[in-house]
């Protein structure tokens, strides 16, 4: 038997925005082409629209919205970035933008409030909806931000747990409000306390006759409204859940969390890691404007001159020691771009761990001891490079044990540095991917140029 394999590449579809797409739009809308337009979007799907709207200049996405506007859905509104969010709203019209509203859940209802800041757009959002869904809307609001509270949707299919498979899909089958997509029916008692969840397919498979209580999933959880989004995204990776109910300070059932706003929770706080770790603000996005990014950029570049200056304190100091040996300016900073780099490798992966809160109190220790021999192990193996460099660079034994010596002190101080600055910062209540790489490359320039240039003083003069 012939062994036949596929060449992957030419079935793999790449779900990136297709450019020719994007640049046949543009031409339409430089036709003032309303009917090309609608025609060129009507076939992507809304989350492909709201990135084609994300990645046009601010011009040409207004030119776009006043011959599309009128098509435009809840969905698509519900995958628009945040930062553009408002602009969109301020182009589309009052009506457009109720009939929108209206085809949203409640819980992407209440996303869409809280991040415009025009209370006028809130009200006109508000004023879109029927007084249940308005009244629902307004107390997911009253709930602390990034909360469970702010992420769970109001509508909530539920039964009691005496009633059969068959008056269930009875039930199902004649109800006209029942969410677009949903995975439980949740069980209740008579004070609208959750007791237990049965998945859509047990209702489909079990006969008729069957209690919706005998066919309940054996593991059952709930979050309670205040629960912090960050931990309620963690539940569901960790527990492999796929919704969960959300249950007021009396324990009595408020809405349901699914698995794809949980989802959306984990994604947003790995990308505020990735830019807080860079000082990037963890609002920077591609659509801001230049002066949006320069105030989210500036402040940590001001911080990290600051501890620039601080590393060149330190050099100042061994001034005299380096214009006697010039190859110390030559060499120093492949020692302080090496610890460096082995602070930004352990940070990365502690700022993660801690996150996804695989660092306890259980292993903590074994975890900094590991990364402390890893910087051994690494700072030795370098050792022995840079040490056969320097001596026949510059034709010198000292230095080449010098800057041997050197580069093992510094690697194991940036191993250490690189996780105990993030648990001590996540120890007094700070964010560990907000300031973590700033303080690591301190101490790593510090550390590196005076471990370096000590050694250089005290061996070689």
């Amino acid at each position: 038997m012939t062994d036949e394999r596929v060449d992957d590449t030419e079935h793999e579809e790449d779900y990136r925005l297709d450019a020719d797409v994007v640049d046949t739009l543009l031409d339409a809308v430089a036709d003032e082409d309303a009917q090309r337009v609608i025609s060129i979007l009507e076939p992507l799907h809304a989350a492909d629209i709201a990135d084609l709207l994300e990645q046009v200049s601010g011009s040409e996405r207004r030119d776009i919205l006043r011959l599309y506007g009128d098509e435009m859905d809840g969905e698509i509104l519900a995958e628009i970035n945040e930062s553009i969010r408002e602009e969109v709203i301020d182009e589309l019209e009052p009506t457009v933008l109720a009939d929108a509203v209206r085809e949203m859940d409640s819980d992407d209802v209440v996303d869409l409030i809280e991040t415009i800041e025009e209370r006028s757009q809130q009200e006109v959002i508000l004023s879109a909806l029927d007084d249940r869904d308005r009244i629902a809307v307004e107390k997911s609001l009253t709930y602390p931000e990034f909360s469970a509270g702010r992420l769970m949707q109001r509508e909530v299919v539920t039964a009691p747990g005496h009633w059969t498979v068959g008056e269930t899909i009875d039930y199902l089958r004649s109800a006209d409000w029942l969410p677009d997509q949903f995975y439980h029916v949740i069980l209740v008692d008579p004070m609208h306390h959750p007791i237990a969840n049965v998945t859509l397919g047990r209702v489909l498979s079990a006969p008729r006759t069957a209690a919706l209580s005998d066919i309940a999933e054996d593991e059952f959880r709930a979050i309670s409204v205040y629960q912090e989004e960050g931990d309620v995204a963690y539940a569901f990776n960790q527990y492999h859940l796929i919704s969960v109910p959300v249950v007021d300070e009396n324990g009595r059932l408020v809405g349901v969390i699914t698995i794809d706003d949980a989802m959306s929770v984990l994604d947003e706080e790995h990308e505020e890691d990735i830019l807080r770790l860079a000082g990037v603000g963890d609002d920077s996005s591609i659509t801001d404007t230049v002066w949006e990014t320069v105030q989210q950029r500036l402040p940590w570049l001001f911080v990290n001159l600051l501890t620039a200056i601080m590393a060149s304190m330190v050099i100042s100091v061994f001034e005299g020691t380096i214009q006697q040996l010039v190859a110390l300016a030559v060499l120093m900073p492949i020692v302080a771009s090496m610890g460096g780099n082995a602070g930004t490798q352990t940070l990365t992966v502690a700022v993660r761990a801690l996150a996804t809160k695989s660092v306890t109190e259980s292993n903590v220790w074994r975890v900094i001891r590991r990364e402390v021999v890893v910087g051994l192990i690494n700072g030795l193996a370098f050792a022995v490079v840079m040490g056969l460099v320097a001596y026949i660079w510059f034709d010198g034994v000292t230095l080449g044990a010098v800057i041997a010596v050197a580069m093992v002190i510094n690697l194991v101080v940036a191993a250490l540095a690189g996780i105990v600055v993030p648990l001590v910062l996540e120890r007094f209540g700070a964010d560990p991917a907000l300031a973590s790489g700033t303080f690591v490359t301190t101490v790593t320039d510090v550390v590196g140029f005076f471990a370096f240039l000590g050694l250089a003083g005290v061996w070689m003069l």
